[in-house]
């Protein structure tokens, strides 16, 4: 996401170094690449413009402090107003009512179906809500489906009707049952199409009638670029939503949509998808992006996903272990298991100031720890609890289980014992005293 925008303008900045000041002409030489970057990232031409000549008014109205280099501060007025154009500052979700009822609305294919599934986990485990999930589109089987399967993974109800053909009715009366259920949230996924159409318009329009949500939200694909900018002006001109929700921002896409979107239709961007998993739902901030996209990482945000996996009793057990060097292969699956959690790797290392750049022709896989999950598994849970019991035997019969070789089951184990003396040192450092330094190697010819 935004990879090529913030390469190309990295390469706009540099065209001000080594200038001692700001003038117009420097000025506008490197703003002229930044609107082409911003053009190429799919950005609408007048919101790049427009863009620009604030950026452009702003420089041209500072006076450079002599600690303070003119690349410096470009990147400082950039960032600011690419903050600016986003929104400023995040938006909170409406969940007024008794229940609230949020609406979902946008084409087919734009995630709606997922994002629900993802809004309604995300308000259960992390605003202790109750939940209701309403199947709207009567259109085509599979969506209902894909609603029901997701509602039982996550132990969210669905309400459906499968013999009913009238999405306002259904939407009625899943309003009704979930005041009787006690459910305070109800959230409403409605039929999509391959393409605005007036009687899909007129659908959904009957329903927001007819519900009176609190929230409407239009859940736009962000791969589809400008043309998801064009069906956001006309869901706006029919439904005056509340908000949108940027699904795939985690795939190939140049991310002109984020950028536009905000500006075209003057609504919030509420939420962003960034993966197939449930729990990839983020709340969106404008700043915090706009740090993304210069390449300034998001260290909130990742320090926002690991508290999230954090539970304060096991962190105090493992801290017990780790004191009495009890620290053992379960407690190393499960950190990687809360590590996995909390997202994609990739995006999880861009988030670290000045990595992002370094790694952005990496290929991360996923997967990366499927390997090291196949060895623990393969041990005994004896082995896992006393890994001091793996002798050569052991390992050769670990390897053969896990369709590794002895020389991974061996570098595994190694990372494994280096990592305890280390977290037992960050132990000792706490308790007062300082952690022995690992010997430095020993310099050939010295």
């Amino acid at each position: 996401m935004f990879e090529n925008l913030s390469e190309r303008l990295d390469r706009s900045f540099k065209l001000l170094k080594g200038e001692g000041r700001i003038t117009e002409i420097n000025v506008a030489e490197t703003l002229k690449d930044v609107r082409r970057a911003l053009l190429d990232a799919d950005v609408n031409y007048i919101v790049a413009k427009q863009f620009t000549d604030l950026v452009k008014e702003k420089a041209l109205g500072q006076n450079v402090l002599t600690s303070v280099r003119p690349g410096e501060l470009m990147v400082k007025i950039v960032h600011d107003e690419l903050a600016t154009l986003m929104g400023g500052h995040s938006v909170d979700i409406n969940l007024k009512g008794s229940p609230a009822i949020i609406l979902m609305s946008g084409l087919q294919g734009s995630g709606k179906t997922t994002f629900s599934g993802k809004l309604a986990n995300m308000l259960k485990s992390k605003q202790g809500k109750h939940p209701m999930l309403v199947a709207c589109d009567v259109y085509r089987p599979a969506a209902i489906q894909q609603l029901m399967i997701l509602g039982e993974q996550l132990q969210v109800p669905v309400y459906s009707e499968p013999d009913s053909k009238n999405p306002v009715e259904i939407a009625r009366h899943a309003v009704a049952e979930a005041k009787t259920k006690g459910h305070d949230v109800v959230i409403i996924d409605t039929a999509g199409r391959l393409a605005i159409d007036e009687e899909m318009m007129r659908e959904i329009e009957a329903i927001k009638a007819a519900v009176d949500p609190g929230e409407v939200l239009f859940v736009v694909d962000s791969m589809t670029g400008q043309d998801a900018v064009n069906t956001a002006k006309e869901f706006n001109t029919r439904l005056d939503f509340d908000g949108v929700v940027l699904t795939k921002l985690d795939g190939d896409t140049r991310g002109g949509a984020a950028l536009s979107i905000r500006s075209v239709v003057d609504k919030p961007i509420k939420f962003v998808g960034t993966g197939e998993k449930m729990e990839a739902i983020d709340v969106f901030h404008p700043e915090r992006m706009a740090d993304r996209i210069l390449g300034m990482g998001d260290i909130v945000s990742l320090v926002e996903r690991a508290q999230e996996q954090y539970d304060e009793r096991e962190a105090r057990k493992l801290e017990e272990k780790i004191a009495k060097n009890q620290f053992d292969f379960n407690d190393f699956l499960a950190q990687i298991h809360q590590i996995k959690k909390m997202g994609n790797l990739k995006e999880l290392a861009s988030m670290i100031p000045g990595v992002g750049k370094a790694i952005k022709d990496m290929d991360i896989d996923d997967d990366a720890f499927k390997s090291i999950e196949a060895i623990i598994y393969s041990m005994t849970p004896e082995e896992r609890s006393h890994p001091s019991i793996l002798n050569g035997q052991r390992r050769k019969r670990i390897a053969t289980g896990s369709g590794t070789s002895i020389q991974e089951v061996n570098r595994l184990i190694t990372q494994f014992d280096q990592t305890r003396k280390m977290m037992k040192n960050i132990q000792g450092f706490k308790g007062g005293k300082m952690p022995k330094m690992p010997r430095m190697p020993k310099i050939p010819g010295r």
